[in-house]
């Protein structure tokens, strides 16, 4: 199976429900169907070749999700980056995975426009908006593609099987340059059916995405809502939080993805203004939900199933809590997810015993091929698995599992903070500074220091109104914490930076603080 038969498929059995909600404005199947035929259509005349990468770059839209479709349906693979990136890192990327195709919008295309003699690859760039009078003939006004579609023409045809590349998913670059996850049809179908299997997707869902479709868990949720029939409602963001849950009321959305930046804006609103009745589930993951957090999320949804899941681009999922289980192990981020193996090795890959640390490897047909053109780090993280020829992933988290198979993060191998010859987890910190009365959002990481290896550093972010002071902190951690664990450095900020992904970047948060 290819991943454009998600749209496919729904679009033959329910062609007149509503797909795709922006705004006030809602497409059904059939006529996303459409658009994505004719612009596959167009790319092919245009010269495109079975493989060829097509960079998307817009914000969540219509034109984003026709286009992913369109390139697959062409023989493609699809590269979505973030409508932030900078012109200078958008040539990097387009060089990088040698793009011929780009989908933009006209303000992007014309600060594009001056750099296209260090693009030898690109050949069109196809542009939402207004067009200018001086784009050069290769920038193509996208309206013209598809606003002129034929009803009847149907896809061209089909050019892969499902063990071609599909995706090239592009990392932060936290730990250095971008690299380009490669992701074949198989990765994602897989991982699209067994998340679909344990959130219990269904045609009668209704998905409010706020994520960027840049972001994995916000391209997935793209084809969650499409492989079940569902409706898919899209917003650009989550910066202005009541307009949004007023369209969750209006729509009756049931399933509502988040990460702990979402969790923090809801838990400081009075979300019983709101109609959360048909609201089914919540999900979580890019990084864990501290148990504060899930209990005050339970407090004010208490008839909303609440899923903490681990993952990483490298495999898009790992596992998920039941919801079931949320009460019981609110610390753990669950089990493997159906049709999957997980398992904890040390550091001469022999598998651990129930409560030892150690790098989590997941095994599954959710394993990305590896990363692009990165021979040498591909080799260093997917390594011989149980099969002759088969690669597991070796994720570079740690992880400890209890006597029935639940995981528990533990952090980073590369976040670990070394202090006093000790190894403390940023995160255990971070939950028990979370569970004091008035902390909206926190930050640990650790910072030089000549005495002590490592100072570990607190930054925190008070909820609105909250009068916390350094002694509140020291106390809190004193009675919770053991002397080693205790933040030498502690400040106080309005909002702590995030990465385009909503998690919070460790790397920004570099300046000194008044110690504690």
């Amino acid at each position: 199976m290819q991943v454009e038969a998600f749209l496919e498929q729904s679009a033959a059995r329910v062609p007149h429900k509503t797909a795709l909600v922006v705004g006030d404005r809602r497409w059904t199947y059939r006529q996303l169907d459409v658009s994505a035929n004719a612009q596959a259509r167009h790319l092919q005349a245009d010269g495109l070749a079975r493989w060829d990468r097509v960079v998307i770059q817009l914000e969540n839209g219509v034109e984003a999700v026709t286009s992913v479709f369109a390139a697959l349906k062409a023989g493609g693979v699809f590269v979505v980056v973030n409508p932030q990136v900078k012109p200078d890192k958008l040539v990097f990327l387009l060089n990088d995975c040698r793009a011929t195709a780009l989908v933009t919008d006209a303000s992007r295309a014309n600060a594009l426009a001056a750099s296209l003699s260090n693009l030898p690859h690109l050949r069109h760039v196809y542009v939402t908006g207004s067009p200018s009078s001086d784009w050069p003939p290769s920038f193509v006004p996208l309206d013209e593609v598809i606003g002129h579609a034929d009803q009847d023409a149907g896809p061209p045809p089909a050019r892969c099987i499902d063990i071609d590349l599909a995706a090239l998913i592009y990392t932060s670059g936290s730990t250095g340059r971008p690299k380009g996850v490669m992701l074949t049809h198989r990765n994602i179908t897989s991982a699209t059916a067994s998340i679909a299997a344990y959130l219990k997707s269904r045609g009668s869902d209704v998905i409010l995405n706020v994520l960027p479709l840049a972001f994995d868990y916000g391209l997935y949720q793209v084809f969650l809502a499409f492989t079940a029939g569902a409706t898919l409602v899209l917003e650009r963001s989550f910066t202005f939080p009541h307009p949004v849950l007023e369209q969750l009321t209006r729509e009756r959305v049931t399933g509502f993805p988040i990460v702990p930046t979402i969790a923090t804006l809801l838990l400081q609103m009075d979300l019983s203004r709101y109609d959360l009745s048909s609201l089914r589930y919540i999900t979580n993951t890019a990084a864990a939900l501290s148990p504060a957090r899930i209990a005050a999320l339970r407090r004010a949804c208490p008839h909303v199933q609440i899923y903490s899941m681990y993952g990483l681009t490298e495999c898009k999922r790992v596992s998920y809590l039941p919801p079931d289980q949320i009460d019981i192990r609110p610390g753990s981020v669950g089990r493997g997810m159906p049709n999957e193996e997980v398992y904890i090795v040390d550091e001469l890959g022999n598998r651990v015993a129930p409560g030892a640390v150690g790098e989590l490897v997941v095994r599954g047909a959710n394993v990305m091929k590896g990363y692009w053109e990165r021979p040498e780090e591909t080799a260093r993280v997917l390594r011989p698995g149980v099969l002759p020829d088969e690669k597991v992933l070796y994720t570079g988290d740690l992880f400890t599992a209890d006597d029935e198979g639940y995981l528990y993060f533990v952090g980073r191998r590369d976040d670990m903070i070394k202090t006093r010859g000790e190894k403390v987890s940023p995160r255990e910190v971070e939950d028990v500074i979370l569970e004091l009365d008035g902390v909206a959002e926190v930050s640990v990481t650790g910072m030089p220091d000549e005495l002590l290896g490592q100072a570990i550093k607190a930054v925190i972010q008070p909820k609105r109104g909250a009068a916390l002071t350094l002694q509140d902190v020291r106390r809190h951690c004193a009675t919770r914490l053991e002397d080693y664990m205790r933040p030498q450095i502690v400040e106080f900020t309005t909002a702590l930076p995030t990465t385009g992904t909503g998690k919070i970047s460790r790397r920004a948060l570099t300046t000194t603080g008044e110690p504690a």
